[in-house]
């Protein structure tokens, strides 16, 4: 498919009989294997992509570095892919409307784009930007970070989520990106309520895809979770290796590696 036909598929994958089960990747070979294994579409993570790199999470990773990752994830893979940019690298309007450019460039079909503890209004006007630079050649996923960074609790926690989704509807969101809950009836309560499809983050204690799905949630994103398993692993099996010596400690660990020679030959 070229980018085009794409982005239209992404979009109708949010509109689908099931629920997109959207793994995060952070380079070739991460995003190869997701695709392999069966994978829609793959989305990059903004923090596990600036960890490889060397960088924190947050607005810190070089913009053109993100944007040769996009590239290099797509270059390797059939299927759509949607990049997490954080909040676009900046506020600056006209310089978000270029770093979304280069997004595009790199052959995304869709981004992350997340409030953190910005006023709403400017989310909405960066939102706005976005979509007045490159219209549907890009699917805006709002990601909404009320729960995540405990801005409010309880009632005022869900109302201020509802008032959010519906200015950022309004500005040109396509989708709406609610990390936090876990709770089933508050998922239940959101996917109600938000008039875009509803994507959450699975982490520990949210539901799985299917019950996600009988909710009225339409996108189930990995997160970070793909790039912890595999350093976590990897933090394990070295400790052992260097404390003993024993080559059998990474051996045992590397047990069912693809072969990303044949893959990438």
């Amino acid at each position: 498919m070229d980018q085009s036909a794409k982005a239209e598929a992404f979009r109708r994958l949010h509109t689908g009989a099931e629920i997109l089960v959207l793994p995060n990747a952070w380079d070739t070979a991460s995003a190869a294997i997701m695709a392999d294994a069966g994978a829609k579409a793959v989305a990059t993570s903004s923090a596990a992509v600036a960890w490889a790199h060397g960088y924190p999470d947050g607005d810190a990773a070089p913009i053109d570095k993100v944007c040769a990752t996009i590239a290099e994830v797509v270059g390797a893979v059939d299927v759509p892919v949607t990049a997490d940019i954080e909040g676009g690298y900046t506020d600056d309007l006209a310089e978000l409307a270029d770093n979304v450019a280069k997004v595009a460039g790199a052959g995304a079909v869709g981004i992350n784009l997340e409030d953190g503890k910005r006023a709403p209004e400017l989310h909405a006007a960066k939102i706005a930007a976005v979509k007045t630079a490159l219209g549907d050649r890009l699917f805006v996923n709002a990601r909404i970070d009320v729960y995540l960074k405990g801005l409010a609790e309880g009632h005022a926690a869900f109302t201020e989520v509802i008032q959010r989704a519906e200015r950022y509807r309004e500005a040109g969101a396509d989708g709406i990106f609610v990390p936090g809950p876990a709770d089933p009836d508050l998922i239940g309560r959101l996917a109600d309520a938000i008039r875009l499809p509803l994507n959450v983050m699975g982490w520990t204690g949210v539901p799985d895809a299917a019950r996600l799905q009988a909710l009225g949630v339409r996108r189930l994103s990995s997160a970070t979770n793909p790039f912890r398993v595999a350093y976590a692993a990897l933090a394990r099996s070295m400790e052992a290796f260097l404390k003993d010596g024993d080559p059998d400690a990474l051996a045992a660990a590397g047990a069912g590696f693809p072969n990303l020679q044949k893959r990438f030959g």
